[in-house]
């Protein structure tokens, strides 16, 4: 089976909102295989929200485990990262999931990886994906030298990203916090 490609995910915060996009584009090889898949959820009944890259069955997978543990500790979302990030790092079947998680609320922000990873970002701009370099430097540049909102920001940086990454399309699903 040839590698699948997809997704470009970015979170930004900025006066009081976090905004979180995915783009729809799943590509297996040289071809786009959808263009309208959904990476993006609301967990915590809206509290937190929640994006992937990778294999879509493993960060559904992950998101729910992700929900587990934010019920489990109250909605820290914090504790709720380090946590499963110790399980899918030692666990031997989550060890094979193949995702990266980007997690929000209204004051934290994380990516979760299977490495045990769980990074907080220096500014309120995170990305990952095919297209999260070119969406994270993006957001950075209308961050720090515009008065944008963190929605405007985070559309125009996708718009940038979908240019460029030919793993990115302009099919955005967003959510706003």
């Amino acid at each position: 089976m040839e590698k699948s490609r997809s997704t470009t995910i970015l979170v930004v915060r900025k006066d009081g909102k976090t905004v979180i996009a995915g783009d729809g584009q799943v590509t297996l090889g040289s071809s786009v295989m959808k263009s309208t898949a959904k990476k993006i959820r609301k967990l915590q009944d809206g509290r937190v929200v929640v994006g992937f890259a990778g294999s879509a069955a493993d960060g559904l997978a992950l998101m729910e485990r992700l929900e587990e543990k934010l019920n489990k500790y109250r909605g820290n979302l914090l504790k709720a990262a380090v946590e499963l990030a110790k399980d899918w790092r030692t666990d031997k079947f989550l060890r094979r999931l193949e995702a990266v998680l980007i997690a929000a609320d209204k004051e934290n922000m994380f990516l979760i990886s299977g490495n045990g990873d769980v990074i907080e970002p220096d500014e309120p701009v995170l990305a990952t994906g095919s297209g999260g370099d070119f969406a994270r430097s993006a957001a950075l540049a209308l961050y720090r030298n515009t008065d944008l909102s963190a929605r405007e920001i985070v559309e125009e940086a996708m718009k940038i990203a979908s240019q460029i990454c030919i793993y990115t399309n302009d099919n955005f699903t967003i959510e706003e916090l």
